[in-house]
């Protein structure tokens, strides 16, 4: 949005948009500026190139989107289904093994429960 008043010329931004989104990346583009990590890397190179401290952390953030952004559209591909309609499913059945193995679900208990004693109830007349 143009801000401009005479001969100052200013730009402000739009403040439009999804504000629990902005405030996750703002929150993650502070995170990583804090830790040695790529992302404070990526703010420094954005420094070193001329921009403010606003508008380094500005373009940090638009990548922190774009890498959210890819992994969403990764994450709403298609994902192939086995025979039963889930994956990881399959024909063979496992129930059916040549050599069945006794679990610990499986095995008995060692011997009868030892009686709990019972609290006996107060009644009052």
């Amino acid at each position: 949005m143009d801000a401009s008043s005479g001969d100052q010329n200013r730009h402000r931004l739009s403040r439009a948009g999804n504000r629990r989104i902005n405030r996750a990346l703002h929150i993650t583009a502070i995170v990583k500026l804090r830790h040695d990590t790529e992302g404070r890397r990526y703010y420094r190179r954005r420094l070193t190139a001329g921009k403010t401290p606003m508008e380094a952390l500005r373009a940090l953030k638009r990548r922190l989107s774009d890498i959210a952004y890819r992994q969403m559209l990764a994450d709403a591909k298609p994902v192939r289904t086995g025979p039963g309609g889930h994956t990881g499913a399959t024909l063979k059945s496992s129930a059916a093994d040549l050599n069945p193995e006794i679990d610990t679900s499986e095995k008995s208990l060692p011997g009868p429960a030892t009686p709990q004693p019972r609290t006996s109830l107060l009644i009052i007349t």
